[in-house]
């Protein structure tokens, strides 16, 4: 471990803004630990998928804490707002082949995973519940990549027009009642907000955290309270409204909220990364993000379906319904058994996610992420 911690040192440039990895690393586990815990599959006569949100809104807190997207659309802003595009190909080729290589393994193993699956004994419902879970992630990718595109002409928007866009968007739908559509707008306008100011703080803007952090925090009470959006980020089933799908004003200035507070901690963490052990955890997870990411359902899913096998009944936290206090203690001590499929995947398919790298070439060799 000390060999492992000191090559990782050894290799990271002195410029590395190590607080970036760590923001992007703090996301990655906000939304793995939400999926987690608020994504059920119930098996009862059939395989469905529930939330235990539904039963148990006490839990809606918990979303506000693990709902990281804001921050994920911050960072990537950040990094391209430093970047130097010179060749905009290859910029963008160089960018994107992250995302796609291992998005390209998972879409593989999956289609070959869905055709097996009726074989099993699995009806259509049941297959698209698993499918869906596994692919739904991937809709953040598709809009993380258009903004990426677009860079060239967004990275000097003012972060307010979009969010003004999503304004007018939402009291069209909630005041003057345009059709439903009309919010998938905000599917680029709510993102590019937190994709702006990224952007505006990576090249070099004075952004001052606590002003976004108290005002975004007290816009999204306001929302929830006086203006009838859900209280919980993440979609419940059985609602008729989501604040993520597509993004609601709310969502987007709980984003604001997200991105001052990553403000405010970029300073205390690139003092606590100046620690060895501490950074080359960070980096790791950094080297594999999109691995995580993408394998983390699959994670869950294979624990599930392996326990059903192996126990031959439904398993408390695993397959029963999420509708008590009950539930959810068995959830989290079903966590670390997910964190052990999850290093499982990590170990097959980590490889798809890096191109190959020159023997002369250190492996954290941008300081620009």
């Amino acid at each position: 471990m000390h060999a492992l911690v000191a090559a990782v040192e050894a290799r990271t440039p002195p410029e590395r803004d190590r607080a970036v990895d760590a923001l992007r690393g703090l996301a990655i586990a906000g939304v793995v630990l939400g999926h987690w815990l608020v994504t059920a599959v119930v098996v009862d006569g059939g395989v469905f998928g529930a939330s235990p949100l539904q039963r148990l809104p006490a839990l809606t807190p918990v979303t506000w804490l693990l709902q990281t997207l804001a921050v994920f659309f911050f960072v990537g802003g950040l990094l391209a707002g430093r970047s130097s595009i010179q060749v905009y190909r290859t910029w963008l080729r160089t960018r994107l082949s992250r995302l796609f290589r291992p998005v390209a393994a998972l879409l593989a193993v999956w289609s070959l995973v869905a055709a097996l699956l009726p074989t099993s004994g699995l009806d259509d419902h049941a297959v698209h519940t698993v499918v869906r879970l596994v692919l739904s992630p991937l809709w953040f990718l598709l809009v993380f990549a258009a903004l990426t595109a677009a860079t060239p002409l967004v990275w000097r928007l003012h972060p307010g027009w979009p969010l003004l866009v999503v304004a007018l968007v939402d009291a069209g739908r909630f005041v003057l009642g345009l059709p439903g559509w009309v919010g998938w707008v905000n599917l680029a306008a709510g993102w590019l907000v937190p994709y702006c100011l990224g952007a505006r703080v990576g090249a070099g803007a004075a952004v001052s955290g606590w002003p976004l952090l108290v005002l975004g925090g007290l816009a999204t009470v306001g929302l929830v309270h006086w203006g009838g959006y859900p209280a919980s980020m993440v979609g419940v089933p059985g609602d008729g409204l989501s604040n993520l799908n597509p993004p609601t004003l709310a969502a987007v200035t709980f984003g604001l909220a997200q991105c001052g507070a990553a403000i405010l901690l970029l300073g205390p963490l690139r003092r606590v990364l100046r620690r060895p052990a501490l950074w080359a955890a960070v980096a790791l997870l950094n080297l594999s993000a999109m691995t995580v990411f993408l394998w983390h359902q699959t994670a869950m899913l294979a624990v599930t379906g392996a326990g059903h096998l192996l126990a031959g009944r439904a398993l408390p936290g695993l397959h029963t319904p999420p509708d008590g206090v009950a539930w959810l203690a068995a959830r989290v001590a079903w966590l670390p058994v997910f964190g052990m499929a999850l290093l499982g995947c990590w170990a097959l398919f980590r490889r798809y996610e890096r191109a190959p790298v020159r023997e002369d070439r250190p492996v954290l060799a941008s300081s620009r992420g």
